[in-house]
């Protein structure tokens, strides 16, 4: 019982300074991403659940949480949840919380290519 209590002590005390360095300063997390050349710039951002929005990136955080101005949200087909359609909505200022972003990516570099994993019939 008293090892028992004395680990779980070290393991909390692990836990609280694993983010401290010998300066005891705290580190900084650092995103796998590096966001900050799309500042400024219109980025198209894929959610969780299907949902689809591009707007100018004016900020994000190492976990990904997003700041959007201009946004625009693409709807869905309500008998096709997975279909996009051309209806839009504006939303404006969003913050896009990181934990369901899916993918960003920049709304000038996009174009659609066909899948080479299908093959292609003669028709």
């Amino acid at each position: 019982q008293g090892s028992s209590y004395r680990l779980q002590e070290v393991v909390e005390y692990l836990d609280r300074n694993q983010d401290r360095n010998k300066e005891g300063e705290k580190k900084k997390k650092e995103s796998i991403f590096d966001l900050s050349k799309y500042i400024d710039k219109q980025i198209r951002v894929k959610f969780q659940g299907g949902r689809e929005a591009s707007g100018v990136l004016k900020g994000f955080d190492p976990l990904l949480n997003l700041v959007l101005d201009s946004t625009i949200e693409y709807l869905r087909d309500p008998d096709d949840q997975f279909k996009l359609t051309e209806d839009t909505r504006q939303l404006g200022l969003v913050v896009c919380r990181g934990t369901s972003v899916v993918l960003i990516c920049p709304q000038d570099g996009m174009e659609a290519i066909p899948n080479p994993f299908i093959q292609q019939q003669d028709g």
